[in-house]
């Protein structure tokens, strides 16, 4: 198969690096300076005992791609940008691409099957940075990450499996799984810290934090079951996850928050919080229960992007005293 990272960021850097190192045919898109930089020099990818400048191909727009049977496009681009980029995608790709969603949420798929019938989710369990155009960071050693496959809204066919396989050969761990969203919804979970990571001076903190994150956790809980969501238990994330890699430090590159804290720091104007609590919102106002934990951590990013905030900006007790409002 021949692949287009759409996104190359963080997640779709590293996974468009690993690729290349495998010999597997890799196209990135990327945008303004970060892929003016990669032209120029080629995919600066830094990692545990490595740091290399790979000549992976990159155009800036999907026009720039020669579409074959076997491509496959996987969507790693955050969601607040997804509907804009399959419009640029269906623009000039065939009806039938492939396309992949490697991307946090469980909004992408569904948005991705309005415009190709072809759609696959994965789940990412990947730590990447993108700070600096031009190269992309991962901290992981071993296997690169978890991607496991699956055609959306479920099933296994042979194009997943084939995805899996040559993930698995750029050093990642992928396998088939024909319940993929059960993944995608548990790895939401995790990501309804991120906007806490990115807004609060202390949400490593214990106390408030803590017991912010324990109210957006259970609202969403209740709100998957009040819709109905089969979500993968925490023992069966713990058991997918064991072994597979561990975290090592290289030296003048510490590990920062997740992608939303990246966000920020790079002053992009936007963040994905409206995809991840914001989904927790839209479940909750559809089925009848109560988000104000979630709520509040959604116009908690507005406010960071409106004023052009950094990160941590405000403490775990001031967004506790909103919640309580509420």
């Amino acid at each position: 198969m021949r692949y287009v990272i759409y996104g190359a960021g963080g997640i779709g850097g590293v996974i468009g690096s690993r690729l290349h190192q495998a010999e597997i045919d890799t196209t990135l898109i990327a945008r303004g300076e970060h892929a003016e930089k990669i032209a120029q020099r080629g995919l600066r990818l830094i990692a545990p005992k490595e740091d290399v400048l790979l000549p992976v191909p990159v155009v800036e727009h999907p026009r720039g791609i020669y579409f074959t049977a076997d491509t496959v496009v996987l969507m790693c681009m955050k969601s607040q940008h997804t509907l804009g980029a399959l419009e640029d995608l269906a623009g000039v790709a065939p009806l039938h691409t492939l396309v992949a969603c490697v991307q946090n949420g469980v909004a992408n798929e569904a948005m991705a099957l309005r415009y190709f019938p072809n759609v696959y989710g994965v789940v990412v369990n990947l730590p990447a940075m993108f700070l600096t155009p031009g190269e992309v960071i991962t901290h992981a050693y071993g296997h690169g990450g978890i991607l496991d496959t699956g055609r959306f809204p479920r099933g296994v066919d042979d194009a997943a499996r084939q995805i899996a396989t040559d993930l698995t050969r750029a050093g990642f761990s992928s396998e088939p799984d024909s319940q993929i969203m059960r993944k995608k919804y548990a790895k939401l979970l995790l990501n309804l810290y991120n906007v806490l990571q990115a807004g609060l001076s202390d949400a490593d903190g214990a106390g408030d934090a803590r017991q912010i994150g324990k109210i957006i956790r259970d609202e969403a809980l209740a709100c998957f079951r009040a819709a109905g969501i089969d979500c993968a238990t925490k023992a069966e994330v713990e058991a997918r996850r064991q072994g597979i890699y561990r975290m090592e430090d290289i030296a003048g590159y510490k590990r920062t928050a997740g992608s939303s804290w990246q966000s920020l720091a790079r002053g992009t104007g936007d963040i994905e919080t409206e995809y991840l609590n914001g989904e927790i919102c839209r479940l909750g106002r559809m089925h009848g229960v109560a988000t104000p934990g979630n709520d509040a951590c959604v116009v908690l990013a507005r406010q960071l992007i409106r004023d052009q905030q950094g990160p941590g900006t405000l403490t775990a007790s001031e967004l506790l005293s909103r919640i309580a409002k509420d």
